[in-house]
């Protein structure tokens, strides 16, 4: 029987993969666990890799925007017909809001949903976010070329009255586009709040450039903040949770997302089990997930799972950060300056920095999180126990 080639899921918000390559060619015999094609979704680049035996029949081009569970190809046993295969996927439409309009034109001829068009022209088509039911066809049997998609793309749409012309157009789409869309999902279906708090670093910096000093890795506040979270969870568990189904969920291990900032977008690798690490683990762990989310090179697993985030951005005093979806907190830090504090009754200089906790209101009330920021606080503040 026919080994059969699906999209996979890869992530909770997945709902569709581009086939960015075939790496095996019609014909060609597949061993189960062989690299069959590189997949492209919103957040990463992934080796799919067959779940059997046969002879490869591809039955979606390269380029090719396929749903979560459609059929990428067949795997065939000797002498095995091909079976009947599902209509081809549907490009995906323009995103709202993208500069593409629909323009006053004859329509090519589809065949049930599909638009005819060349691989070439169903690529570009995907990468200009531009939908090809709204392109005019001028290639041979009425199908779409590359040169119809482009100028589809370059003509754009209306500018609203007043506004100069653009240097440049760019639709929303790939990373962006998904991270637009979980930002908005994640505003729509929570109750968010946030909290601010100055807390003093002046001791957890001391201590950082210490430990740096004496290992080979860089430690940086990040990494002592994920600390103190973690410290702080534990001892405040209606903090690490997440809210599923209607139902909240509580876990003892802290599994703890760590923002890391792209060219095009915004990625969350998760690191496990946060309570049970040193800092000097958590800052290598920190940096080879990093270094992985740069480079494309990170798997499902790595992205999922977060029960708490922790975003840092080193170049503004704060920020109120927006909920990852499902989890029912994340804490946003700005950068450390040194300011005038009364301390003893004295006005000193000490080292502060702005952090920032947005909170599902659903989920945690005032009083929590205000217990979890005075925890988070003294951890800080007195971080001798956060190096041991």
């Amino acid at each position: 029987m026919a080994v059969t080639v699906v999209m996979p899921k890869l992530g909770q918000i997945m709902v569709e993969g581009i086939i960015n390559r075939w790496t095996k060619a019609p014909g060609d015999l597949v061993a189960a666990g062989e690299v069959i094609a590189e997949i492209e979704t919103e957040k990463l680049n992934y080796d799919l890799e067959a779940t059997g035996n046969g002879t490869f029949h591809p039955v979606a081009n390269e380029g090719s925007v396929v749903a979560v569970d459609g059929v990428l190809a067949y795997l065939l046993a000797d002498g095995e017909a091909v079976p009947e295969a599902p209509a081809p996927p549907t490009p995906v439409p323009a995103a709202a809001g993208s500069v593409v309009a629909p323009r006053a034109a004859t329509q090519p001829a589809t065949t049930g949903d599909v638009v005819p068009s060349t691989p070439g022209a169903r690529r570009l088509a995907t990468k200009l976010d531009v939908d090809l039911a709204k392109v005019t066809a001028s290639g041979p049997r009425g199908r779409i070329v590359e040169d119809d998609v482009r100028k589809f793309s370059e003509q754009g749409a209306p500018l609203p009255p007043g506004l100069p012309a653009p240097s440049k157009s760019v639709p929303v789409s790939g990373k962006r586009k998904a991270i637009a869309e979980h930002m908005r999902g994640s505003i729509s279906s929570t109750a968010q709040l946030s909290f601010l708090l100055d807390v003093d670093v002046t001791e957890a910096q001391r201590l950082r450039r210490e430990a740096s000093s004496d290992s080979d890795k860089t430690i940086g506040m990040p990494h002592v903040l994920i600390k103190a979270s973690a410290e702080a969870l534990r001892r405040v568990p209606a903090m690490n949770t997440v809210l599923h189904d209607g139902t909240v969920l509580y876990f003892d291990e802290v599994n703890i997302g760590l923002a890391v900032s792209l060219d095009d977008g915004l990625i969350v690798p998760v690191l496990r089990n946060a309570e049970s690490k040193s800092i000097a683990e958590i800052a290598e762990e920190s940096q080879v997930l990093a270094e992985g989310a740069r480079a494309g090179k990170l798997s499902p697993d790595d992205l999922a799972g977060g029960t708490f985030t922790v975003s840092v951005l080193g170049s503004v005093d704060g920020f109120t950060p927006i909920l990852n979806a499902g989890q029912s907190a994340i804490l946003g830090a700005g950068r450390s300056l040194d300011k005038p504090v009364v301390k003893d009754g004295e006005v000193v200089v000490r080292e502060m920095m702005t952090l920032s906790l947005t909170v599902d209101h659903q989920v945690i009330d005032g009083a929590v999180a205000a217990s979890f920021m005075r925890r988070l606080q003294q951890a800080i503040e007195r971080p001798a126990a956060l190096f041991k």
